[in-house]
């Protein structure tokens, strides 16, 4: 009978609860498994039994739970069953692994760069020469519009070389919600936030690089173009390669990538205005005139053409016009932001041509009165979900009214809270944790995003069940989980070695690019007229560490994000 050890792959750590699970493809007749934990040096330093605790429907599974959170000091273990010969790996019981993970999730962005080069000092074996300028685009044929347009920089979203406003959004205000939340807590500021890992930048360096990408892909009349796009798929080949093979072009101008565009560069002023007031100030009049744009023109569709890139379609938008409202009011009402606006008045000109001082003085006061006037029908049609999507973005707008000092803020609070307490429900019934009750194309983001509203509400009620919860769901993540697989390259012995990521494929180095989530387990399995080999029928076994399997092995800067903003609040 074989028996398999599901466990936390990199670690534990020193404070928090450590469990693990047994599993069995068949049924067994007894109700413990005996266990040993064993230090670095072999030697016994805990001795427990991991009861029977369920049968897990979606892979077969008989599982037995172990606990072993006595053991707290730091240093490198194994846990062992000697009745069935089998040993984990080695892991830490540490706050490192956290960090280092952490590190590595951040820098995985800086490898997702466009436009530039990465050299050898600070990207070591995965140095490239810039590629993608993205300088002088044109339109694409389906736009029917003369000219060019600079749309340099940015992150590539996923394994392909596209370039979203839509999913990069969301991804950007994840991070800069974290990095909200933060602000004040001096260990991140010294360790993380600084160029301290090997790299040029800090986070917040790597988010502007993003954001200046944002700017640049707003049209002269305010509305905001929706992608950057090859004109058919690119191979497994290197940016420089793919350019040299074929055109890229700006693709669309859409409300949703608009809307998106609102949020976040609103939000952006909030987190950049005591570090650079002028780029918070252009950022928040970006904003407004995009939701002008936006206003006037609410139902303009994305652009349905995928052959080259990702579609990103979304025939509900309320939820986008609530994000957009709620973070640009929260900056529009805010002493900061009207001082902003009033010292950006009395420049003379913008780089637009803008003429600010009448901008103001014409929108800002009215546009604030139209907004907070809609707000309550919003939040009425927009309850919080369990997590962040860039299909259902409301979480971002409730987190903009419960960190504001409005009539709204113990309501969105307790939003949060009520969705937490659901989130626990679910996780109770799970035999892994998991508040998911499907594994979707991609679910490693949606368990990463549930785990980040469960440390929202423990930053606002501090309710230890709500930190503990969403470990737990990270530890799915990081290999707690049927297929034994730490999700994210370069983070342990079981982590994917052949993501479905155009780079790591070309690039001539063993190792693919570290610090990427892939997308996990997808019981829908989109792929298989590739023939991925998945490790079972069951369908949590849905997954399969081969390039071809773009609907479980693909990587993306929205599942990226969260566990990133998840393991930035689980440092504190």
């Amino acid at each position: 009978m074989i028996a398999k050890i599901h466990y936390c792959q990199p670690g534990y750590a020193p404070s928090a609860t450590k469990t693990f699970l047994v599993a069995f493809l068949e049924e067994v007749p007894f109700t413990a498994v005996k266990f040993k934990i064993l230090d670095g040096e072999s030697r016994i330093v805990y001795e427990g039994l991991a009861g029977k605790f369920c049968h897990c429907d979606y892979t077969g599974e008989f599982l037995f739970k172990g606990d072993f959170t006595e053991v707290s000091t730091p240093g490198r273990y194994r846990i062992a069953i000697d009745d069935y010969n089998v040993k984990s790996h080695l892991f830490e019981i540490s706050n490192e692994w956290i960090v280092r993970e952490l590190r590595a999730n951040i820098k995985s962005f800086y490898f997702q760069r466009s436009g530039v080069e990465l050299p050898l000092k600070y990207a070591g074996a995965w140095a490239r020469p810039a590629a993608h300028l993205d300088d002088k685009l044109e339109f694409h044929p389906t736009m029917n519009r003369a000219g060019d347009w600079n749309a340099h920089g940015g992150w590539y979203d996923a394994g392909d070389y596209g370039k979203y406003i839509v999913n990069g959004g969301v991804s950007v205000a994840t991070l800069m919600l974290a990095c909200e939340l933060q602000n004040k807590n001096k260990f991140v500021c010294d360790k993380l936030f600084n160029a301290s890992f090997e790299q040029p930048e800090s986070l917040l360096d790597e988010i502007r690089f993003e954001l200046e990408f944002f700017l640049r892909m707003q049209d002269d009349d305010g509305g905001v173009f929706f992608k950057v796009t090859p004109y058919r798929w690119d191979g497994f080949v290197m940016p420089s390669e793919s350019d040299v093979s074929q055109k890229r072009y700006i693709l669309g101008k859409s409300t949703s990538s608009t809307l998106n565009f609102v949020g976040a560069l609103a939000e952006a002023h909030h987190v950049y205005i005591d570090i650079d007031s002028e780029f918070a100030t252009k950022c928040l009049i970006a904003s407004a005139r995009a939701y002008l744009w936006a206003e006037k023109n609410p139902e303009v569709e994305w652009p349905h053409n995928t052959e080259g890139s990702g579609g990103y379609g979304d025939p509900d938008l309320g939820d986008d016009f609530f994000w957009a409202r709620a973070m640009l009011y929260r900056e529009l009402k805010s002493e900061r932001g009207a001082a902003c606006l009033n010292a950006s008045a009395l420049a003379d000109g913008h780089e637009t041509g803008l003429n600010i001082a009448k901008f103001v003085d014409e929108n800002i006061t009215e546009m604030t009165e139209r907004i907070e006037n809609l707000l309550p029908a919003d939040m009425e049609a927009y309850l919080p979900t369990y997590g962040l999507q860039w299909r259902s973005t409301q979480n971002l707008a409730w987190f903009a009214l419960a960190t504001m000092d409005c009539k709204w803020n113990d309501r969105a609070r307790m939003a949060f809270k009520y969705t937490a307490d659901e989130i626990l429900r679910l996780q109770e019934n799970d035999p892994y944790n998991l508040s998911i009750r499907k594994f979707i194309w991609g679910s490693n983001g949606d368990i990463a995003n549930h785990a980040l509203t469960l440390y929202l509400s423990y930053e606002w009620f501090k309710e230890k069940r709500y930190r503990d919860a969403a470990m737990q769901q990270i530890e799915f993540i990081y290999g707690k989980n049927p297929v034994d697989v730490s999700f994210v390259t370069g983070s342990s012995w079981s982590s994917p070695k052949h993501p479905h990521h155009r780079i790591s494929h070309s690039d001539g180095v063993e190792e693919p690019v570290p610090g990427l989530v892939v997308g996990g387990i997808n019981e829908d399995r989109q792929d298989l007229h590739r023939n991925p080999h998945y490790l079972g029928d069951a369908r949590g076994f849905s997954y399969a560490d081969e390039q071809c399997s773009f609907a479980s092995n693909e990587v993306a800067i929205n599942w990226s994000a969260p566990l990133t903003a998840a393991l930035l609040l689980l440092v504190r």
